[in-house]
């Protein structure tokens, strides 16, 4: 059975759990080790099974246990040639853990088929992902984007769970404390999707085969949970899906998300 957590979601930090009652990958390790370890002990999973840890870009907020978790338990990390160079660059790699390039097309790592596809984000070259796991389930984790691409479309859709991001409400952000620079680059094509970018997503999704959503990386400042669940059912349901039957939504606390079998 198929185990997935968003264990931490937002711009304090980001990592995400998949995998099953044997272990599984580490999508992003954006807080402290010690707070991973325990967040993994939270959820009954050792951190020694975890197989990887798939960075999705180099921004803090993604990568900042990477060092020492992936030291102290002899880890491999895998990511884009773009983001281990950075990573290198800024120490973050210690050659204490092997670290392996993600070429193109998929990869398997003990079990669990991995495919990743590029995202529009301010970074040096950023990624989302699509797991398979072994009995043949499939989540996705695809924040830190600032639109939608064909790509990113044709990646989601017919994943069984997706953590998708839904970043901010654009009237908060506008009218927010955030410097008017900061608020233009979220809000760019390289930036974060909104409520509305995201919502407007999801029926296809849906209609593809997909059935849980977790909404992901929502402002702590720019957004609330109320409002990217009303903004997702909107579109949904004005597209005729009806929550609990066709699809179940959620939105990722700050820390401590739920753990979900299927």
């Amino acid at each position: 059975m198929a185990r997935v957590c968003r264990l931490f979601s937002g711009s304090s930090g980001n990592s995400t759990f998949v995998g099953n009652g044997d272990g599984g990958l580490l999508i992003d390790a954006g807080v402290s080790a010690k707070r991973i370890c325990e967040a993994l002990d939270g959820i009954g999973t050792d951190p020694q099974s975890i197989k990887g840890v798939f960075v999705s870009h180099e921004h803090n907020d993604h990568i900042a246990g990477v060092r020492v978790f992936c030291s102290k338990f002899g880890i491999p990390l895998f990511a884009t040639k773009g983001t281990l160079e950075v990573m290198e660059r800024d120490g973050h790699i210690n050659g204490k853990f092997d670290t392996f390039c993600l070429d193109e097309g998929d990869m398997e790592l003990d079990g669990f088929k991995i495919e990743h596809f590029p995202i529009s984000h301010d970074c040096a070259e950023g990624c989302g992902y699509k797991i398979e796991l072994p009995d043949g389930r499939t989540a996705a984790v695809c924040t830190d984007l600032g639109f939608v691409s064909e790509q990113v479309k044709n990646a989601l859709c017919s994943t069984d769970l997706i953590f998708f991001e839904s970043n901010h409400d654009i009237d908060m952000l506008k009218t927010g404390c955030y410097p008017y620079p900061l608020k233009q680059r979220i809000m760019s094509h390289i930036g974060h999707l909104s409520n509305d970018a995201c919502a407007e997503a999801l029926p296809m999704f849906v209609k593809s085969g997909t059935t849980r959503i977790i909404l992901s990386h929502l402002s702590e400042h720019n957004n609330m949970p109320i409002l990217a669940k009303r903004t997702a059912l909107f579109f949904l349901k004005s597209e005729g899906m009806k929550e609990g039957e066709d699809f179940l939504l959620s939105a990722a606390p700050k820390t401590g998300g739920e753990v979900i079998c299927y």
